[in-house]
């Protein structure tokens, strides 16, 4: 390595201009002393005069034998004089010296003859303390070996940070002989690698002379070029014993095992915040849609870059399904989610729409089979097995699909359908830990699917049977113009108990019922079903209200316990009134041109099935142009808000007397049932007409 001084020339020759001295003869101390032929010192340097103590004065003209050896070794080292001066040969030894001061040291000397311009011998003897040569000499062998030998990348750079020296450990790391290190910079040799850094902090290393320590680094190597490694590298300034900066001394460290512990490490995380992600997100409500989209929208973009929710239709539709080996699969798509990849989105099958697809197709496989399938790196030749056609494959190939996976959704031992992956954005291939999550995520949410999936069918039979109990009303009878809405419970509750009816009376008259039975679902729609064929038989016997919610309170306690409110009024268009009996419920609203809307004040009396409490008939008068609005609670109450405030907000709606009574359902379910109320709506207006 050789000492650096004013900056090399730029085509790799010499060194040009002046050079301050290196330090290496200042750390030596070497002592330069020239006598005449006659053994007489002539020249003295100052390194001599600390070396034996003498000084110039003391030293020049006197026989050098006699002030720089010991007595004990005179004549041997006046024999060696003559010899060197008679031969013209060198000469170097150690032996003792004597100090002006008495003492000794053991020095080692090079003696030499030295001929001038006019033929004068002369003799140029160079010593040495031998302490300082063997100390010397044990740095560089033990920095030699240590070089050499050591597990660690090691390397000089010099002021331009070119390579002058690299030790066999970074010849390995970095797949290079050293040989093609030298005189070219870390750029040069290793181009795929980000330099930038590095050399930034080598320049600043070289300024401040603060070393950087375990910068990490990232890359490949000619030495693994398939394969990422990881390093540390540490930079450390390097001067000589004035102060002169030399270059820079690098050391890699191969942390590539810890740095793959920690990716590993890092995934691990990852897949159990996706799982915990998952818990919190899939499954929130009992909708099918909703759930399959809420699977889509974890995987992406944490696990895919394009994600679809894909159930068996004959799964969808509550039948069991197994396909044989020859059998397509028929799909129906429930959620499809991308991240920056429209072309792969545009090839998935739309959610609601329905796909088949041929047994050779790789999703067809994974729900035959109830086993995962991967294809790490996919080539052109498999698109065709993946898309559901041609065009779709090509769109999969425009959007440089590389990795795919298919993971059945499986709940209480059924195959449901699958969860469709794909990359195209994310460079690396799908793997057995991308699988392990894929597997995870599918089999939480394939439980939460088949229970939504479950429910859906329930809700929809009860959904059915109750619309199947509720009457289609004429638009007039009995004097009436009528107008009626039932709305179901947002999609995260069951089917509720709500009912209606408009029963036709001797003499003209009309009964209006509206009910609200307690629970939900298929035994609220049946309990709901009996009281109303319970109410149409006793109302035709012509009961006053009271004694009618009597009867029907006695039989709600026959019905396995069940509570109902409900309203019962019969209009007697002669009389231009309603007599109006309640069980527990919310009072009607009447609305009169000229007036306000107001709550009838009705007793409000118990609900039905508690019993032994007696009802009560009250008259309400009713002129042609006159509304009554009858309603459930799940019009008006909510979690909320208080209910008089809602009552209110009821009021001011139908504040409008010359709005179309199926305008007036409109606004009030529009403006006043909410989304996610959980609670079914029964709505019923009547308007008083004008006797034909």
């Amino acid at each position: 390595m050789s000492a650096a001084g004013a900056p090399p020339a730029g085509d790799g020759g010499p060194e040009r201009g002046p050079v301050r001295p290196s330090g290496l003869l200042d750390v030596l101390g070497v002592a330069s002393v020239v006598l005449d032929a006659e053994g007489r010192v002539v020249l003295w340097s100052p390194q001599a005069e600390e070396l034996f103590g003498y000084t110039v004065h003391e030293a020049l003209g006197q026989y050098a034998a006699r002030i720089m050896v010991h007595e004990k070794h005179l004549d041997m080292v006046v024999d060696l004089f003559a010899d060197v001066m008679r031969t013209g040969q060198s000469w170097a030894g150690a032996f003792p010296i004597r100090r002006k001061d008495g003492g000794t040291r053991l020095v080692e000397f090079r003696n030499m003859r030295l001929l001038d311009d006019q033929g004068e011998v002369y003799a140029l003897g160079l010593a040495v303390d031998q302490s300082t040569v063997r100390r010397l000499e044990q740095d560089v062998a033990l920095s030699t070996r240590i070089v050499a030998q050591s597990p660690i990348g090691l390397a000089v750079l010099d002021t331009r940070l070119r390579y002058v020296s690299v030790n066999p450990a970074l010849e390995q790391i970095n797949g290079i002989p050293a040989a093609k290190h030298l005189g070219r910079t870390v750029r040069e040799v290793l181009p795929q690698l980000d330099i930038d850094v590095l050399e930034n902090a080598a320049r600043q290393v070289l300024d401040t002379g603060q070393p950087v320590i375990d910068r990490s680094a990232v890359g490949r190597t000619p030495a693994d070029p398939d394969e990422d490694h990881a390093w540390t590298v540490s930079l450390y300034r390097l001067e000589n014993a004035l102060g002169t900066v030399l270059g820079v001394a690098l050391s890699v460290v191969d942390v590539t095992e810890q740095y793959r512990a920690g990716v590993e490490a890092e995934a691990a995380r990852r897949r159990l915040a996706v799982i915990a992600d998952a818990s919190a997100r899939i499954g929130t409500t009992l909708d099918l849609d909703r759930t399959a989209r809420e699977l889509a929208e974890v995987a992406v973009p944490e696990l895919a870059d394009v994600a679809a929710v894909d159930l068996l239709d004959a799964v969808v539709r509550g039948r069991r399904s197994t396909l044989g080996p020859g059998e397509p699969a028929v799909i129906r798509a429930l959620a499809v989610q991308g991240d920056r990849a429209p072309d792969a989105l545009r090839a998935a099958d739309p959610p609601g729409g329905m796909a088949r697809y041929a047994p050779d197709r790789l999703v067809t496989e994974c729900v035959r089979t109830a086993r995962p399938v991967m294809v790490p790196v996919v080539e052109d030749a498999d698109l065709p097995r993946i898309a559901r056609s041609p065009e779709a494959a090509e769109l999969l190939r425009r959007a440089g699909v590389h990795s795919y996976l298919a993971v059945p959704l499986i709940a209480r031992g059924e195959v449901l359908g699958a969860l469709d992956l794909k990359r195209c954005g994310n460079p690396l291939p799908f793997g057995d830990d991308d699988l392990l999550l894929a597997r995870e995520l599918a089999s939480r949410a394939a439980v939460q699917i088949d229970n939504a999936r479950w429910y859906q069918n329930a809700r929809a039979t009860a959904l059915t049977l109750q619309r199947s109990l509720l009457p289609s009303l004429p638009p007039r009878t009995g004097g009436l113009e009528l107008a009626s809405r039932y709305q179901p419970a947002g999609a995260t509750s069951e089917v509720g108990g709500d009912w209606f009816d408009v029963i036709p009376l001797a003499g003209e008259r009309t009964a209006l019922v509206v009910g609200d039975v307690m629970g939900s679902g298929i035994p609220a729609a049946a309990t709901m079903g009996r009281l109303r064929t319970a109410t149409n038989t006793l109302a035709s016997l012509n009961l006053e209200p009271a004694a009618l919610l009597e009867h029907l309170d006695r039989i709600s306690g026959d019905l396995d316990q069940a509570i109902a409110t409900c309203v019962y009024a019969v209009h007697d268009p002669a009389r231009r009134r309603c007599l109006i009996a309640n069980a527990g419920h919310l009072p009607p609203v009447r609305v009169r041109d000229g007036s306000a809307p107001e709550l009838l004040d009705l007793p409000t009396g118990v609900p039905l099935g508690v019993g032994g409490v007696s009802f009560s008939t009250t008259v309400v008068g009713l002129e042609p142009g006159d509304r009554l609005v009858f309603y459930t609670d799940g019009l008006v109450e909510t979690r909320r808000h208080p209910l008089d405030e809602r009552l209110d907000r009821l009021l001011t709606l139908l504040d409008c007397p010359d709005l179309p009574l199926e305008e007036v359902c409109d606004l009030l379910l529009r403006t006043l049932h909410e989304p996610d109320n959980f609670d079914d709506v029964a709505l019923l207006i009547a308007r008083a007409t004008t006797p034909d």
